[in-house]
């Protein structure tokens, strides 16, 4: 039997070691399904429900494996559906391949169906690299140039194959002219910057008294070398979200989150800081760094294209983190004074006095801050946790501790609901023998959550470790947009967009097969957490959670809690709740803190 060209797809993502493509079937593929068929399911079609999650599935197993996430689907309509996955990546600097079918070539230019423009389409969200493949020879230059790209650029890249290309029988690149062959190996490389580039910045954070570390993604490689650099700039080290799980935030001078979502501490570094070192993050928010001309700054980043944004760095190290960090070392000064970094460790040891008395505030039904605190000691030394937007992203950012060896991610850069359950389905096929936690709103899991727990029942029986622990924040409400309105919008609460239907989440899991808990009252949270990470196969926890709890931003003034009560004032239906909650978690901050053992 002749070799076809998508035979030749399938053998060629093998040798670069694709283990699973996460797609959705339609006959703009055929050809490839065809070849899957032939190549006896080799990599794993890993079916999910609807193409948006194939994507998000591939962008969760390229954040926790470090490799290539792979994606399919058909001409069109599947097309169109992996853009919101897709731009995830883009937006989170994540290597993502698309593998898309079109309408045959014979077809093409006649308004056929399903017939889409989608070099148009993905022209901006794979703009690193999209290519049609529309005769054999030029199919192994295209994919292995796509897979390079994805790799070092960071992005998502797209291959689109009409569906009689798929069909063809395979014949390689010539040795002639206009014929491209290629090669499988990218090789291995690191970008370090100039040695001059390193001394200036080092006489920089040299002349700094009150340094501070801000790392995102792109320092998790360099865990000691940051942790190393820290110690002897007498530091403290905030973190992006993208970067939750690049230290341990069991490290007393580190501040934890920055921004919205973030903490107090994060926040009093930023503003008292005389120095700001920035290690592999993009942190969008300047107004969350320190007020310019006010602190001096240095950058590291992998991508030039990256580099100098948000703040008026003085020097831009353009390098590896880790290779950077091991340059620069060497030349930081020892002997520093203590009481800044004494300063940085009192504000974190207040900050989680006060966290812990949030959490035990009474709620109706049940407070999320103290769900969220309640799984933090509970949480597996190797544990996978995913978080979706919304306000649970709050709760996930202040009151989970990331250890050594734990990971934790969530939708940073584009923020869009309905990642949290397909990523940790991505990570169970990264890490089969790891158990995977996913923090989702109400809203999430009705938008597409719901669909993907039959995703996880149908391949429950492949990973190692069963445990795939779903955690439902049911509030009834689509909170985080509500709070926007309150705090920035000063308009109270619209029912008719965020009022969300009572969903029995628990119930459904158990439809399926899986470990089903409602949780209606405080005292059976901590059982329900355990139930869940003891259970066999995956688990849905359904915790009936209050939504007047506020998401209290790190720098929120008196005044500003003022203006959101005035803007209640208006008509909020849930007014009288949502003052006394917010009365009550800001009140908190200003209670002395427990006496130190």
């Amino acid at each position: 039997m002749s070799t076809k060209v998508a035979d030749q797809v399938l053998r060629r993502l093998r040798e670069w070691g694709v283990e699973q493509v996460f797609g959705y079937p339609g006959d703009g593929i055929n050809g490839l399904l065809a070849a899957w068929g032939r190549a006896e399911n080799e990599p794993r079609f890993v079916q999910s429900r609807h193409e948006e999650m194939s994507a998000f599935q591939a962008v969760g197993y390229a954040k926790f494996s470090g490799r290539l996430g792979v994606c399919a689907a058909t001409s069109g309509p599947g097309a169109i559906h992996l853009l919101n996955g897709l731009y995830d990546a883009k937006l989170d600097h994540v290597p993502v391949l698309a593998i898309v079918g079109q309408t045959h070539r014979t077809a093409m230019g006649g308004s056929y169906q399903q017939e889409v423009d989608l070099h148009t389409l993905y022209k901006d969200v794979a703009s690193e690299f999209v290519e049609t493949v529309t005769v054999p020879e030029q199919l192994p230059n295209v994919l292995d140039r796509a897979i390079r790209t994805a790799y070092a650029r960071r992005c998502p890249t797209a291959v689109i194959i009409p569906g009689d290309v798929q069909e063809l029988d395979y014949t390689p690149p010539t040795h002639e002219f206009k014929m491209v062959p290629s090669s499988l190996d990218r090789g291995s490389w690191t970008a370090v910057p100039s040695d001059d580039s390193v001394r200036r910045a080092a006489e920089i954070l040299n002349s700094g008294d009150k340094v501070a570390i801000l790392v995102g993604q792109g320092a998790a490689g360099a865990r000691a070398e940051v942790e190393r650099v820290a110690e002897l700039l007498g530091a403290g080290v905030a973190k992006a979200l993208l970067g939750k799980d690049v230290l341990s935030d069991e490290l007393p001078y580190v501040t934890g989150s920055i921004g919205l979502l973030g903490t107090r501490p994060s926040y009093e570094l930023m503003r008292d800081c005389d120095t700001l070192l920035t290690i592999g993050s993009s942190f969008p928010y300047s107004q969350f760094l320190p007020e310019f001309g006010e602190a001096r700054g240095v950058q590291i980043d992998i991508d030039p294209h990256m580099i100098g944004m948000r703040y008026p760095y003085e020097v831009n190290l353009v390098g590896d983190a880790k290779a950077t960090l091991e340059r620069l070392i060497p030349l930081i000064e020892e002997g520093r004074g203590r009481e800044w970094y004494d300063t940085v460790c009192d504000n974190v040891t207040r900050w989680r006095d006060v966290m812990e008395r949030r959490a035990a505030l009474d709620a109706d039904p049940v407070n999320p801050e103290y769900v969220t605190r309640a799984l933090d000691p509970l949480l597996p030394d190797e544990a996978i946790v995913t978080c979706d937007s919304g306000s649970t992203a709050n709760w996930y950012a202040r009151h989970l501790t990331m250890r050594p060896g734990m990971r934790g991610s969530l939708s940073g850069t584009l923020a869009t609901m309905g990642c949290g359950v397909p990523y940790a389905i991505g990570a169970k096929f990264a890490h089969p023998d790891r158990p995977a936690i996913a923090l989702v709103g109400d809203g999430a899991m009705q938008m597409n959550g719901m669909a993907e727990l039959i995703t996880a029942a149908k391949y429950r029986h492949l990973w190692e470790d069963p445990r795939l622990v779903v955690a439902v924040f049911n509030n009834h409400d689509l909170n985080q947009v509500t709070w926007e309105l309150r705090a920035m919008g000063g308009a109270p609460s619209f029912l008719p967009s965020q009022e969300l239907p009572d969903v029995q989440y628990a119930a459904f899991a158990r439809s399926l097969g899986l470990t089903g808990i409602r949780v209606e009252k405080p005292e059976d949270v901590e059982a329900a957490w355990r139930a869940a990470l003891e259970a066999d196969g995956p688990a849905v926890v359904e915790f009936l959670t209050d939504p007047a709890v506020p998401p209290i931003p790190p720098h929120a003034t008196w005044d500003q809690m003022e203006a959101t009560a005035a803007s209640l004032l208006k008509g909020d239906a849930d007014r009288g709740s949502v003052v006394k909650r917010g009365f009550r978690a800001k009140v908190q901050e200003f209670l002395p803190g427990r006496e130190k053992k």
